[in-house]
């Protein structure tokens, strides 16, 4: 009995130690690869995120950040915001934007001369606010637009600094709609609790057989001398 209650002791450590490992390291790695962060600003990224929704992002270095892609980023000296804002890459160093070429009957935003397809811009007004831009983009900085054209505070209206450009440096992360990567880290962190709440209950059960077998062994008699 006693011997058992040792085994069922040691597998309980064994889980408990290796379910903590695995929970504990999952965890840290979803916090240092992904941020959550629920769409504020008003609509300015309709259609494409509406606000409320909740977005997870990519923790990612500024400079690996593309045209087209949905940025969350900090930029409390230009937007006066501390928390975290998203928005759209337009235009990377080097680039010229510009607003904007008409083409049918729309008008586009051109980067480098070329007008850019932006199926995602609500009802399908690039322009929206009737304020023509033409900006190079300095080394290390992004032109950033809002999707509702007509309803964001972007670049447009931060020209005299940087030609309403921020830093590299202000992105947080890239906003990502593929949920694989954290669903299985997440997945791995829910084994490693599992695990040890099993090793838990194997440690309430090898202390209930050793306190079991320790009251039926009965004490041993004292010696008894011959009179």
């Amino acid at each position: 009995m006693a011997r058992r209650g040792r085994g069922l002791g040691i597998a309980a450590l064994v889980l408990v130690l290796l379910g903590s490992a695995l929970a504990i390291g999952d965890f840290v790695r979803v916090r240092e690869a992904y941020g959550a962060s629920t769409v504020a600003g008003g609509g300015s990224m309709t259609p494409t995120y509406e606000q409320g929704d909740r977005v997870f992002w990519k923790r990612v270095d500024g400079d690996g950040v593309r045209r087209g892609d949905v940025v969350m980023f900090s930029a409390p000296e230009s937007y006066g915001v501390h928390g975290l804002l998203m928005k759209r890459v337009i235009g990377v160093g080097g680039d010229r934007v510009a607003c904007c070429a008409r083409v049918g009957s729309q008008e586009r935003v051109t980067v480098n001369g070329k007008p850019v397809e932006e199926p995602y811009v609500f009802g399908g007004d690039a322009d929206g606010v009737h304020r023509p831009y033409d900006v190079t983009v300095p080394r290390g900085r992004l032109f950033l637009l809002g999707d509702h054209r007509a309803n964001s505070q972007d670049s447009r209206f931060h020209l005299d600094e940087q030609d309403g450009t921020v830093s590299v440096d202000a992105v947080r992360g890239r906003v990502t709609d593929d949920r694989t990567a954290p669903a299985l880290l997440l997945g791995f962190l829910l084994v490693g609790c599992v695990l040890v709440l099993i090793g838990v209950g194997l440690g309430i059960g090898a202390w209930a057989v050793r306190r079991r077998g320790a009251v039926r062994v009965p004490p041993a008699p004292w010696p008894v001398r011959p009179v």
